[in-house]
Protein backbone atom coordinates (compact mmCIF):
# COMPACT_ATOMS: atom_id res chain seq x y z
CA UNK A 1 0.00 0.00 0.00
CA UNK A 2 1.40 3.36 -0.89
CA UNK A 3 2.52 5.58 2.15
CA UNK A 4 -0.66 8.15 2.96
CA UNK A 5 1.07 11.69 1.53
CA UNK A 6 1.33 14.02 5.09
CA UNK A 7 -1.59 17.06 4.76
CA UNK A 8 0.31 20.50 3.36
CA UNK A 9 0.43 22.72 6.17
CA UNK A 10 -0.78 26.37 4.90
CA UNK A 11 -0.08 29.68 6.14
CA UNK A 12 -2.45 32.47 6.89
CA UNK A 13 -2.12 36.10 6.57
CA UNK A 14 -3.69 37.61 8.84
CA UNK A 15 -4.86 41.49 8.57
CA UNK A 16 -5.62 43.89 11.08
CA UNK A 17 -9.32 43.62 10.99
CA UNK A 18 -9.07 40.11 11.93
CA UNK A 19 -6.80 40.46 15.25
CA UNK A 20 -9.70 43.94 16.10
CA UNK A 21 -12.32 41.44 15.78
CA UNK A 22 -10.35 38.47 17.35
CA UNK A 23 -7.10 38.76 19.42
CA UNK A 24 -7.29 35.20 19.55
CA UNK A 25 -7.17 34.87 16.10
CA UNK A 26 -3.59 33.68 15.55
CA UNK A 27 -4.85 30.41 17.91
CA UNK A 28 -7.64 29.97 15.79
CA UNK A 29 -5.87 28.04 12.46
CA UNK A 30 -5.15 24.28 14.13
CA UNK A 31 -2.14 22.52 12.59
CA UNK A 32 -1.65 25.63 10.11
CA UNK A 33 1.07 28.42 10.55
CA UNK A 34 -0.14 32.52 10.93
CA UNK A 35 1.91 35.17 9.31
CA UNK A 36 1.45 38.82 10.84
CA UNK A 37 2.19 41.54 8.42
CA UNK A 38 5.02 44.13 10.29
CA UNK A 39 2.78 47.00 8.62
CA UNK A 40 -0.72 45.25 11.16
CA UNK A 41 1.88 45.96 14.43
CA UNK A 42 1.82 49.75 13.22
CA UNK A 43 -1.97 49.93 12.89
CA UNK A 44 -2.55 48.29 16.29
CA UNK A 45 -0.22 50.80 17.81
CA UNK A 46 -2.46 53.58 17.07
CA UNK A 47 -5.38 51.32 18.09
CA UNK A 48 -3.95 50.56 21.41
CA UNK A 49 -4.95 53.46 22.71
CA UNK A 50 -9.12 53.82 24.36
CA UNK A 51 -11.69 52.52 26.17
CA UNK A 52 -13.49 51.09 22.88
CA UNK A 53 -13.56 47.14 22.34
CA UNK A 54 -10.95 47.52 19.38
CA UNK A 55 -8.61 49.36 21.42
CA UNK A 56 -8.85 46.69 24.07
CA UNK A 57 -8.58 43.79 21.86
CA UNK A 58 -5.48 45.71 20.33
CA UNK A 59 -4.04 45.81 23.44
CA UNK A 60 -4.44 42.35 24.45
CA UNK A 61 -3.17 41.24 21.27
CA UNK A 62 0.16 42.83 21.73
CA UNK A 63 0.60 41.47 25.42
CA UNK A 64 0.06 37.90 23.75
CA UNK A 65 2.51 38.25 21.19
CA UNK A 66 5.30 39.34 23.37
CA UNK A 67 4.84 36.54 25.50
CA UNK A 68 4.89 34.18 23.16
CA UNK A 69 7.66 35.48 21.37
CA UNK A 70 9.44 35.69 24.88
CA UNK A 71 13.63 36.66 23.66
CA UNK A 72 13.24 34.69 20.44
CA UNK A 73 13.61 37.24 17.29
CA UNK A 74 9.54 37.66 15.68
CA UNK A 75 10.91 37.07 12.52
CA UNK A 76 11.51 33.70 13.09
CA UNK A 77 8.94 30.52 12.99
CA UNK A 78 7.58 30.51 17.01
CA UNK A 79 5.85 27.32 18.13
CA UNK A 80 2.46 28.22 19.77
CA UNK A 81 1.06 26.63 22.18
CA UNK A 82 4.30 24.51 23.00
CA UNK A 83 3.82 22.93 19.43
CA UNK A 84 0.06 21.55 19.86
CA UNK A 85 -0.73 24.54 17.01
CA UNK A 86 0.95 25.92 14.09
CA UNK A 87 3.25 28.46 14.36
CA UNK A 88 3.59 32.18 13.59
CA UNK A 89 6.05 35.06 12.46
CA UNK A 90 5.80 38.78 11.58
CA UNK A 91 6.76 39.67 8.24
CA UNK A 92 9.07 42.33 7.53
CA UNK A 93 9.65 44.98 5.05
CA UNK A 94 9.69 42.88 1.94
CA UNK A 95 12.48 42.44 -0.71
CA UNK A 96 11.53 43.50 -4.37
CA UNK A 97 8.63 41.34 -5.72
CA UNK A 98 7.95 40.34 -9.24
CA UNK A 99 4.66 41.68 -8.68
CA UNK A 100 4.03 44.47 -6.23
CA UNK A 101 1.14 45.66 -4.87
CA UNK A 102 2.22 49.37 -3.80
CA UNK A 103 3.31 49.92 -7.75
CA UNK A 104 -0.04 48.32 -8.86
CA UNK A 105 -2.51 49.84 -6.41
CA UNK A 106 -0.30 52.97 -4.91
CA UNK A 107 2.54 53.67 -2.68
CA UNK A 108 1.37 54.59 1.25
CA UNK A 109 -1.39 52.21 1.85
CA UNK A 110 -0.76 49.24 4.21
CA UNK A 111 -3.55 47.47 3.12
CA UNK A 112 -1.02 46.92 -0.34
CA UNK A 113 2.18 46.06 2.19
CA UNK A 114 -0.26 43.18 3.48
CA UNK A 115 -0.62 42.20 0.40
CA UNK A 116 2.97 42.15 -0.31
CA UNK A 117 3.47 40.38 2.60
CA UNK A 118 1.65 37.55 1.23
CA UNK A 119 2.97 37.62 -2.02
CA UNK A 120 6.62 37.44 -0.04
CA UNK A 121 5.72 33.91 1.60
CA UNK A 122 4.05 33.05 -1.75
CA UNK A 123 7.52 33.00 -3.53
CA UNK A 124 9.29 32.35 -0.52
CA UNK A 125 6.79 28.95 0.06
CA UNK A 126 6.31 27.83 -3.18
CA UNK A 127 4.94 24.42 -1.86
CA UNK A 128 2.37 26.17 0.36
CA UNK A 129 -0.84 27.65 -0.02
CA UNK A 130 -0.72 31.37 1.46
CA UNK A 131 -4.04 32.54 2.19
CA UNK A 132 -4.84 36.05 2.87
CA UNK A 133 -7.38 36.54 5.66
CA UNK A 134 -9.16 39.80 6.29
CA UNK A 135 -12.57 41.04 7.09
CA UNK A 136 -12.30 43.93 4.73
CA UNK A 137 -13.78 43.03 1.67
CA UNK A 138 -12.43 45.27 -0.91
CA UNK A 139 -8.68 43.72 0.39
CA UNK A 140 -9.95 40.63 -0.30
CA UNK A 141 -11.00 41.65 -3.95
CA UNK A 142 -7.37 43.04 -4.24
CA UNK A 143 -5.97 40.27 -3.11
CA UNK A 144 -7.25 38.00 -5.92
CA UNK A 145 -7.10 40.24 -8.04
CA UNK A 146 -3.08 39.70 -7.75
CA UNK A 147 -3.99 35.03 -7.50
CA UNK A 148 -3.36 35.80 -3.91
CA UNK A 149 -6.07 33.40 -2.01
CA UNK A 150 -8.07 35.52 0.47
CA UNK A 151 -10.43 34.38 3.34
CA UNK A 152 -12.70 35.91 5.38
CA UNK A 153 -12.16 34.97 9.40
CA UNK A 154 -15.07 32.44 9.69
CA UNK A 155 -14.08 31.91 13.61
CA UNK A 156 -17.44 32.95 15.31
CA UNK A 157 -19.61 33.07 12.26
CA UNK A 158 -23.05 31.05 12.48
CA UNK A 159 -24.38 29.59 9.41
CA UNK A 160 -26.91 31.22 7.25
CA UNK A 161 -29.51 28.60 8.14
CA UNK A 162 -28.84 29.78 11.73
CA UNK A 163 -29.94 33.08 11.52
CA UNK A 164 -33.74 32.61 10.59
CA UNK A 165 -34.20 30.43 14.19
CA UNK A 166 -37.32 32.86 15.08
CA UNK A 167 -38.11 31.64 18.38
CA UNK A 168 -41.30 30.53 17.83
CA UNK A 169 -43.49 28.03 15.86
CA UNK A 170 -46.75 26.35 15.12
CA UNK A 171 -48.00 23.11 16.63
CA UNK A 172 -51.32 22.01 14.91
CA UNK A 173 -51.96 18.83 16.94
CA UNK A 174 -52.27 20.05 20.43
CA UNK A 175 -54.39 17.70 21.97
CA UNK A 176 -57.92 19.33 22.85
CA UNK A 177 -57.96 18.42 26.31
CA UNK A 178 -54.40 19.86 27.36
CA UNK A 179 -55.44 23.32 25.06
CA UNK A 180 -58.32 22.88 27.94
CA UNK A 181 -56.08 22.45 30.98
CA UNK A 182 -53.80 25.54 29.41
CA UNK A 183 -56.81 28.42 29.12
CA UNK A 184 -58.19 27.04 32.38
CA UNK A 185 -55.53 26.75 34.71
CA UNK A 186 -52.80 29.10 32.50
CA UNK A 187 -50.17 26.21 32.41
CA UNK A 188 -50.27 22.55 31.71
CA UNK A 189 -47.80 20.18 32.39
CA UNK A 190 -46.85 17.63 29.39
CA UNK A 191 -46.70 14.27 29.32
CA UNK A 192 -43.62 12.29 28.33
CA UNK A 193 -45.59 11.41 25.09
CA UNK A 194 -46.33 15.12 24.29
CA UNK A 195 -42.79 15.97 24.89
CA UNK A 196 -41.34 12.77 22.97
CA UNK A 197 -43.09 13.61 19.99
CA UNK A 198 -40.51 14.70 17.23
CA UNK A 199 -43.65 15.95 15.05
CA UNK A 200 -44.36 18.62 17.84
CA UNK A 201 -40.74 20.31 18.03
CA UNK A 202 -40.94 21.60 21.60
CA UNK A 203 -37.47 23.56 22.24
CA UNK A 204 -37.40 24.67 25.65
CA UNK A 205 -38.16 28.87 25.96
CA UNK A 206 -40.06 28.76 22.57
CA UNK A 207 -42.83 29.99 21.84
CA UNK A 208 -45.95 28.22 19.80
CA UNK A 209 -49.27 28.85 18.51
CA UNK A 210 -51.20 26.24 19.67
CA UNK A 211 -53.99 24.47 17.44
CA UNK A 212 -56.50 21.93 17.95
CA UNK A 213 -59.62 20.83 15.93
CA UNK A 214 -61.57 23.52 17.50
CA UNK A 215 -59.64 26.09 19.19
CA UNK A 216 -56.37 27.41 19.57
CA UNK A 217 -53.94 29.61 22.13
CA UNK A 218 -50.62 30.99 22.23
CA UNK A 219 -48.02 29.17 24.42
CA UNK A 220 -44.68 29.45 25.97
CA UNK A 221 -42.69 26.34 26.88
CA UNK A 222 -41.23 26.71 29.89
CA UNK A 223 -37.54 24.71 29.58
CA UNK A 224 -37.29 25.15 33.84
CA UNK A 225 -40.65 23.73 34.82
CA UNK A 226 -40.98 21.28 31.36
CA UNK A 227 -44.62 23.41 31.12
CA UNK A 228 -46.35 25.13 28.68
CA UNK A 229 -47.50 28.21 29.36
CA UNK A 230 -50.56 30.53 27.98
CA UNK A 231 -49.70 33.50 26.43
CA UNK A 232 -52.21 36.09 26.95
CA UNK A 233 -52.42 39.86 24.95
CA UNK A 234 -51.96 42.18 27.62
CA UNK A 235 -51.03 45.93 28.07
CA UNK A 236 -47.58 47.37 29.72
CA UNK A 237 -47.07 50.89 29.83
CA UNK A 238 -49.97 52.28 27.54
CA UNK A 239 -48.31 49.89 24.64
CA UNK A 240 -50.46 46.77 23.75
CA UNK A 241 -49.11 44.04 21.61
CA UNK A 242 -50.42 44.14 17.47
CA UNK A 243 -49.84 41.10 16.47
CA UNK A 244 -48.98 37.17 17.89
CA UNK A 245 -45.07 38.09 17.56
CA UNK A 246 -45.34 41.34 19.58
CA UNK A 247 -47.16 39.38 22.47
CA UNK A 248 -44.30 36.73 22.49
CA UNK A 249 -41.62 39.66 23.06
CA UNK A 250 -43.50 40.89 25.37
CA UNK A 251 -44.26 37.33 27.42
CA UNK A 252 -40.63 37.18 27.06
CA UNK A 253 -39.35 40.58 28.90
CA UNK A 254 -41.56 40.08 31.46
CA UNK A 255 -41.19 36.76 32.36
CA UNK A 256 -39.18 36.34 35.64
CA UNK A 257 -37.08 33.57 34.48
CA UNK A 258 -35.84 35.26 31.44
CA UNK A 259 -33.05 36.63 32.30
CA UNK A 260 -31.67 37.45 29.20
CA UNK A 261 -33.93 38.10 25.93
CA UNK A 262 -32.84 38.83 21.98
CA UNK A 263 -35.66 40.90 19.55
CA UNK A 264 -34.69 40.67 16.22
CA UNK A 265 -36.58 41.83 12.73
CA UNK A 266 -36.80 45.06 10.32
CA UNK A 267 -37.26 48.62 10.96
CA UNK A 268 -41.14 49.65 12.92
CA UNK A 269 -41.56 46.18 14.07
CA UNK A 270 -41.54 47.51 17.83
CA UNK A 271 -38.11 45.77 19.12
CA UNK A 272 -37.14 48.95 20.85
CA UNK A 273 -40.32 49.97 21.89
CA UNK A 274 -41.50 47.18 23.58
CA UNK A 275 -38.44 46.76 25.28
CA UNK A 276 -38.83 49.96 26.56
CA UNK A 277 -42.54 49.54 27.88
CA UNK A 278 -41.84 46.11 29.25
CA UNK A 279 -39.15 47.31 30.95
CA UNK A 280 -40.98 50.10 32.51
CA UNK A 281 -43.72 48.19 33.79
CA UNK A 282 -41.18 46.15 35.85
CA UNK A 283 -39.51 49.60 37.38
CA UNK A 284 -40.50 48.07 40.47
CA UNK A 285 -38.08 45.06 40.29
CA UNK A 286 -35.21 46.59 39.26
CA UNK A 287 -33.32 49.75 41.00
CA UNK A 288 -32.49 51.36 37.18
CA UNK A 289 -33.12 50.83 33.60
CA UNK A 290 -30.06 51.37 31.39
CA UNK A 291 -30.35 51.90 27.58
CA UNK A 292 -27.52 51.84 25.41
CA UNK A 293 -26.33 51.23 21.85
CA UNK A 294 -22.96 50.98 19.76
CA UNK A 295 -21.75 54.03 18.59
CA UNK A 296 -21.28 54.42 14.49
CA UNK A 297 -19.95 57.27 13.19
CA UNK A 298 -21.59 58.75 10.35
CA UNK A 299 -18.93 59.57 7.72
CA UNK A 300 -16.22 57.88 9.30
CA UNK A 301 -15.88 60.62 11.40
CA UNK A 302 -15.44 59.79 15.22
CA UNK A 303 -17.59 60.98 18.25
CA UNK A 304 -14.71 63.32 19.13
CA UNK A 305 -15.44 65.60 16.43
CA UNK A 306 -18.23 66.37 17.51
CA UNK A 307 -18.63 68.99 20.05
CA UNK A 308 -19.74 69.36 23.84
CA UNK A 309 -18.86 67.33 26.60
CA UNK A 310 -19.18 63.16 26.97
CA UNK A 311 -23.26 63.58 27.35
CA UNK A 312 -23.61 65.87 24.79
CA UNK A 313 -21.68 63.91 22.42
CA UNK A 314 -23.66 60.42 22.66
CA UNK A 315 -27.03 62.79 22.58
CA UNK A 316 -27.17 62.53 18.37
CA UNK A 317 -26.34 59.04 18.22
CA UNK A 318 -29.16 58.08 21.96
CA UNK A 319 -31.71 60.03 20.24
CA UNK A 320 -33.85 56.89 19.18
CA UNK A 321 -34.21 56.09 21.85
CA UNK A 322 -35.07 58.87 23.21
CA UNK A 323 -37.96 58.75 20.59
CA UNK A 324 -39.22 55.89 21.91
CA UNK A 325 -39.84 56.81 25.38
CA UNK A 326 -41.30 59.74 24.52
CA UNK A 327 -43.83 57.91 22.33
CA UNK A 328 -44.45 55.63 25.72
CA UNK A 329 -45.32 59.20 27.61
CA UNK A 330 -47.32 60.66 25.18
CA UNK A 331 -49.71 57.28 25.53
CA UNK A 332 -51.01 59.31 28.74
CA UNK A 333 -52.03 62.40 29.10
CA UNK A 334 -49.69 65.39 30.94
CA UNK A 335 -51.57 64.85 34.12
CA UNK A 336 -52.12 61.68 34.19
CA UNK A 337 -49.58 59.34 36.84
CA UNK A 338 -47.31 57.88 34.76
CA UNK A 339 -46.54 60.66 32.31
CA UNK A 340 -44.84 62.54 35.29
CA UNK A 341 -43.24 58.89 36.74
CA UNK A 342 -41.68 58.78 33.53
CA UNK A 343 -40.15 62.28 33.75
CA UNK A 344 -39.35 61.93 37.12
CA UNK A 345 -37.19 58.87 36.84
CA UNK A 346 -35.34 59.92 34.06
CA UNK A 347 -34.84 63.43 36.33
CA UNK A 348 -33.39 60.69 38.97
CA UNK A 349 -31.47 58.71 36.77
CA UNK A 350 -33.77 55.74 37.11
CA UNK A 351 -33.52 55.78 33.41
CA UNK A 352 -30.30 56.15 32.16
CA UNK A 353 -28.49 56.69 28.73
CA UNK A 354 -24.94 55.08 28.82
CA UNK A 355 -22.37 54.76 25.95
CA UNK A 356 -21.39 50.81 26.21
CA UNK A 357 -17.49 52.14 25.52
CA UNK A 358 -17.33 52.41 29.14
CA UNK A 359 -19.15 49.28 30.34
CA UNK A 360 -15.99 46.48 30.93
CA UNK A 361 -15.13 45.83 34.78
CA UNK A 362 -18.38 47.26 35.97
CA UNK A 363 -21.01 44.55 37.95
CA UNK A 364 -24.55 45.51 36.85
CA UNK A 365 -26.58 44.41 39.67
CA UNK A 366 -30.75 44.86 39.76
CA UNK A 367 -31.01 46.75 36.34
CA UNK A 368 -32.53 46.26 33.18
CA UNK A 369 -30.11 46.91 30.25
CA UNK A 370 -31.75 47.40 27.09
CA UNK A 371 -29.14 46.93 23.96
CA UNK A 372 -30.36 49.11 20.74
CA UNK A 373 -28.76 48.08 17.13
CA UNK A 374 -26.77 45.23 18.93
CA UNK A 375 -26.52 43.66 15.14
CA UNK A 376 -23.79 46.46 15.62
CA UNK A 377 -21.52 44.81 18.17
CA UNK A 378 -19.03 41.91 17.41
CA UNK A 379 -19.18 38.67 19.21
CA UNK A 380 -16.57 39.76 21.97
CA UNK A 381 -18.12 42.69 22.68
CA UNK A 382 -21.63 40.99 23.52
CA UNK A 383 -20.08 38.79 25.74
CA UNK A 384 -18.06 41.91 27.69
CA UNK A 385 -21.77 43.37 28.18
CA UNK A 386 -23.52 40.05 29.07
CA UNK A 387 -20.20 39.01 31.68
CA UNK A 388 -21.23 42.70 33.38
CA UNK A 389 -24.33 40.81 34.82
CA UNK A 390 -24.89 40.64 38.30
CA UNK A 391 -27.53 39.63 40.59
CA UNK A 392 -31.39 40.13 39.52
CA UNK A 393 -30.21 41.67 36.17
CA UNK A 394 -32.44 41.44 33.06
CA UNK A 395 -30.42 42.14 29.23
CA UNK A 396 -32.78 42.85 26.45
CA UNK A 397 -31.01 43.11 22.86
CA UNK A 398 -32.43 44.22 19.78
CA UNK A 399 -31.52 44.81 16.25
CA UNK A 400 -31.97 43.69 12.73
CA UNK A 401 -29.05 41.45 11.44
CA UNK A 402 -29.99 42.40 7.83
CA UNK A 403 -28.83 46.21 8.70
CA UNK A 404 -25.35 46.63 9.87
CA UNK A 405 -23.07 49.84 9.46
CA UNK A 406 -19.88 48.53 10.87
CA UNK A 407 -17.57 47.45 7.49
CA UNK A 408 -16.35 44.66 9.09
CA UNK A 409 -19.65 42.90 10.45
CA UNK A 410 -22.07 41.09 8.21
CA UNK A 411 -25.32 38.90 8.42
CA UNK A 412 -23.45 35.67 10.22
CA UNK A 413 -20.25 37.11 12.11
CA UNK A 414 -22.25 40.43 14.49
CA UNK A 415 -22.79 39.63 17.96
CA UNK A 416 -26.12 39.30 17.58
CA UNK A 417 -26.66 36.54 15.38
CA UNK A 418 -23.76 35.46 17.04
CA UNK A 419 -25.80 35.65 20.63
CA UNK A 420 -28.91 33.77 19.17
CA UNK A 421 -26.90 31.02 17.84
CA UNK A 422 -25.14 30.12 20.80
CA UNK A 423 -28.01 30.13 22.90
CA UNK A 424 -31.28 29.20 21.80
CA UNK A 425 -32.55 26.42 24.01
CA UNK A 426 -31.10 27.74 26.90
CA UNK A 427 -33.02 28.28 30.20
CA UNK A 428 -32.38 31.48 30.88
CA UNK A 429 -32.76 32.63 27.56
CA UNK A 430 -35.52 33.40 25.12
CA UNK A 431 -35.62 35.14 21.39
CA UNK A 432 -38.55 36.20 19.11
CA UNK A 433 -38.21 37.30 15.51
CA UNK A 434 -40.24 40.29 14.88
CA UNK A 435 -41.55 40.31 10.96
CA UNK A 436 -44.66 42.50 10.83
CA UNK A 437 -44.43 45.89 10.70
CA UNK A 438 -46.31 48.31 12.61
CA UNK A 439 -45.11 51.79 12.79
CA UNK A 440 -47.37 52.75 9.70
CA UNK A 441 -48.59 51.61 5.92
CA UNK A 442 -45.97 53.77 4.85
CA UNK A 443 -43.16 52.23 6.70
CA UNK A 444 -44.42 48.78 5.88
CA UNK A 445 -44.32 50.04 2.19
CA UNK A 446 -40.96 50.70 2.30
CA UNK A 447 -39.67 48.25 3.80
CA UNK A 448 -41.89 45.68 1.06
CA UNK A 449 -41.14 47.92 -2.57
CA UNK A 450 -37.82 49.74 -1.68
Amino acid sequence: MPKATKPVKKIFVLDTSVILYDHHAIMNFEEHDVAIPIPVLEELDEFKKGSDTKNFEAREFIRMLDKKAADKPLTDWIDLNGGKRGKFRVIMATPRLDVDATEIYGKGKNDHKIINAALYLQMEEPDRPVILVTKDINLRLKAKALNVAAEDYLTGKVKETDTRFTGRGEIGAFPPKALQTLYESKSVELNPEIKANSKLGLRSNQFYILKSARSSALGFYHGQSSRMELVEKSSYYGIKPRNSEQTFALHAIMHPDIKLVTLTGVAGTGKTLLALAGSLEQRRDFKQIYLARPIVPLSNRDIGFLPGDAEQKINPYMQPLWDNLKFIKNQFGERDRNYKQIDEMVANEKILVTPLAYIRGRSLSNVIFIVDEAQNLTPHEVKTIITRAGENSKFIFTGDVHQIDTPYLDEQSNGLSYLVDRLKGQDLYAHVTLEKGERSELANLANDML
